[in-house]
Order: structure tokens, then C-alpha cells, then sequence
């Protein structure tokens, strides 16, 4: 082989292994590229579902038919910073009998209320108007008749939207005796209402399986 062949074999060579060399460190490039936007998605949707949003599903029908069973949503953590909780509004919050469960319900007595259910109807303060419920889902038969709730000061009386078949406010006292967090069911009575800090958020919309803005329906349950 000529002087003039080696050499050209020599470049030849470094050439290959030059491009190798840029093939290999753009493939690292690529690679770290992928693992940044991991990192940051990863670290976004952290921000989002601890700082913002609150992530739940509801596993009952007891919010039907505004949330179905089986509806996953997101709550905004944000929404009762600078404002309380409004009635109608439909919260996410730590069940009192037990915290380690989220339950979801609509607000319906305000702190220092009176509230009364009467032949399935609600009433506030003793008024002579019952409240305009128009987002039950069918004839309130159940367990629809003689409850009185003095609503704490610090504190929510909710109840499902499903009165037929909601676990809510009317049964909790009972529960946590069934629990034995306390020896009467009138000792149960302080876990019958959502206080301020077991309020996680306020449910906003629906995003699986079905997309569906919670907010817009929250007095009337019509869509």
C-alpha cells in the first residue's frame, strides 16, 4: 500500500470515528433531552396535584346524576383561599370518621345554621321556604324526615345529591359509634360535619371517561 493509500486510510478511519463520536454524543443529547422533560412533566404534575388541583374519583352513586359512579375529576385546591365555601358548592373533603378517605358532597348548611329536613325537605333557620333543590335525581325517600343540624361555627353540613343513597351527614354520628371512636351515637354527633380544614377543594370538572364542567350545574343539575 502506497504512502498516499495509508494515509487516505488513515482519514478514512478518523472520519468514521468522528462521526461515531457525534452519532453516540447526539444520542446522549437525545436521551438527556427525554429524561429533562420527564424530570419536569414529573415534576409539573406534583406541583399541580399537591400546590393546585385535587385529584379524585367517586366510586358510588351518591353524587348522581351530576357525577356518575366511576367519574375521576380535579378539585381546585385554591378555590376557598381567600373565600369560604358557598352553599350548592361541591367539595372535595376528609371524611370525619375517617381521614384517610376523600369523600365528595354538596354544601349544604353554612356555619352557625340551622338546619332541619322535614318530609324531604330542607329548611334553613326555621324559614317557611324550603330549599329549591332542583339537582336531585329522584324522589328523596329515604331517611328523608325528622334531622335538626346545629352547624358549628368552624364547620359544613353536606349531603349527597343521591339522598337515597348517599352516606352522608344523616349517618355519620352512627358510623363512627359503629367505629367505636366514640361510646354514643350523641358523641357521634361532632363527626357530623365537614370542618374548614378537612376541606380539600372544590370539585371543577370531570376528565375522564366523559368531560364535564361541575361548576356550571352546581345550583340547578341541568346541563
Amino acid at each position: 500500500m502506497s504512502k498516499e493509500e495509508q494515509e487516505v486510510e488513515i482519514m478514512t478511519e478518523g472520519a468514521v470515528k468522528d462521526s461515531d463520536k457525534i452519532e453516540k454524543s447526539s444520542l446522549v443529547k437525545e436521551i438527556l433531552s427525554w429524561v429533562a422533560l420527564f424530570v419536569v412533566a414529573v415534576l409539573l404534575s406534583q406541583f399541580l396535584t399537591r400546590v393546585l388541583l385535587v385529584n379524585a374519583m367517586v366510586p358510588t352513586s351518591s353524587m348522581e346524576s351530576l357525577i356518575e359512579p366511576g367519574d375521576r375529576l380535579f378539585g381546585n385546591r385554591l378555590a376557598y383561599k381567600f373565600s369560604d365555601p358557598e352553599r350548592f358548592d361541591v367539595i372535595i373533603f376528609k371524611y370525619p370518621v375517617d381521614e384517610e378517605q376523600d369523600y365528595i358532597k354538596r354544601v349544604i348548611g353554612l356555619p352557625g345554621e340551622t338546619v332541619t329536613i322535614e318530609d324531604a325537605k330542607i329548611y334553613i333557620n326555621d324559614s317557611d321556604t324550603p330549599l329549591e333543590e332542583k339537582y336531585l335525581p329522584e324522589e328523596w325517600v329515604i331517611e328523608n324526615d325528622g334531622y335538626r343540624f346545629e352547624v358549628p361555627k368552624d364547620s359544613y353540613l353536606v349531603l349527597g345529591d343521591n339522598r337515597n343513597l348517599s352516606l352522608d351527614a344523616r349517618y355519620w354520628a352512627e358510623e363512627a359509634y359503629i367505629d367505636e371512636l366514640v361510646d354514643t351515637i350523641e358523641e357521634g354527633e361532632s363527626y357530623t360535619y365537614v370542618s374548614r380544614d378537612q376541606i380539600r377543594g372544590k370539585a371543577m370538572f370531570t376528565y375522564w371517561p366523559r368531560f364535564r364542567v361541575l361548576t356550571d350545574y352546581e345550583e340547578t343539575g341541568n346541563e
